[in-house]
């Protein structure tokens, strides 16, 4: 059974490989991803600190500080596969989500939603975790939270 545990150091990011008892079957990476207020702590680097109340308050903050940061954010780079993203609410006082997305993805165009990769959901209480499962392709990808709004950090997936 493989059980190996890879710490990316670099980024803050700590991936799970495989647990499985099939032959040359791996389980999805797990990519731990931490959000505080108004921002996710593996890409930035550091807690800011910030104390918002409500989304209004991340949207005055990003206005801003966002692009400054994001522009100092380091852009998550991995391999294709199967990976589930596991975002946790570190002490925002109300309900997070997660959206992770193909750079450019417009959830009006209806081409987009056939043609893309588009994964989200709400309902992350303080102190809770869920679980986001994403296959990925080489190509551009960001995640934000649109509940307590963040930049847009970037993934890339390269060519192999």
């Amino acid at each position: 059974m493989l059980n190996r545990i890879v710490s990316l150091t670099a980024l803050g990011v700590v991936a799970v490989l495989g647990v499985s008892g099939a032959p040359g079957v791996q389980a999805a990476e797990v990519i731990t991803l931490t959000q505080t207020g108004c921002q996710f702590l593996e890409p930035e680097g550091a807690d800011h600190g910030y104390a918002p109340k409500s989304a209004d308050d991340c949207n005055a903050i990003n206005a801003k500080t966002g692009d400054g940061r994001l522009a100092k954010s380091k852009t998550i780079t991995l391999k294709p596969g199967d990976y589930v993203f596991r975002v946790k609410n570190k002490n925002v006082p109300y309900q997070l989500g997660f959206w992770f997305r193909s750079k450019g993805y417009n959830w009006k165009n209806p081409l987009h939603k056939l043609s893309k990769v588009s994964v989200s959901g709400g309902g992350l209480a303080t102190g809770k975790s869920k679980d986001y499962k994403v296959t990925l392709k080489p190509g551009e990808y960001v995640f934000s939270c649109p509940l307590n709004p963040t930049p847009n950090y970037r993934v890339v997936v390269p060519e192999s």
